[in-house]
């Protein structure tokens, strides 16, 4: 449910974008044919080289791996210059200061 989620948050993302004349592609390691594109790394290059914001989601398509992983990798192959993840969190801590009184935000 939590990599379906990823998907949703991400054609949310695209929508908000185009709203804004943004021209954004949505490439997932599922294939879901009628709402994104699958991840293919040279299609993720192609769409950067004509100015279209591409969103990644589903994670790598393999467990373990946290969706920031994924993020991180994908980055990496395409050789971006920059990630923006869009998350609803007040900060990145150290810990879970739920659990944990003593952590901090990084």
């Amino acid at each position: 449910m939590g990599i379906l989620g990823t998907i949703i948050n991400a054609l949310a993302i695209q929508n908000a974008l185009e709203k804004n004349i943004i021209p954004t592609r949505v490439l997932t390691s599922i294939p879901i044919p009628a709402v994104c594109e699958s991840y293919i790394r040279r299609r993720a290059i192609n769409h950067l080289e004509k100015n279209i914001v591409v969103i990644f989601a589903a994670g790598t398509g393999n467990p373990y791996f946290t969706t920031d992983t994924a993020a991180a990798l994908r980055a990496s192959e395409i050789s971006a210059n920059v990630i923006l993840k869009a998350i609803k969190i007040d900060g990145v801590y150290s810990d879970d200061p739920k659990k944990n009184k003593k952590s901090y935000q990084i």
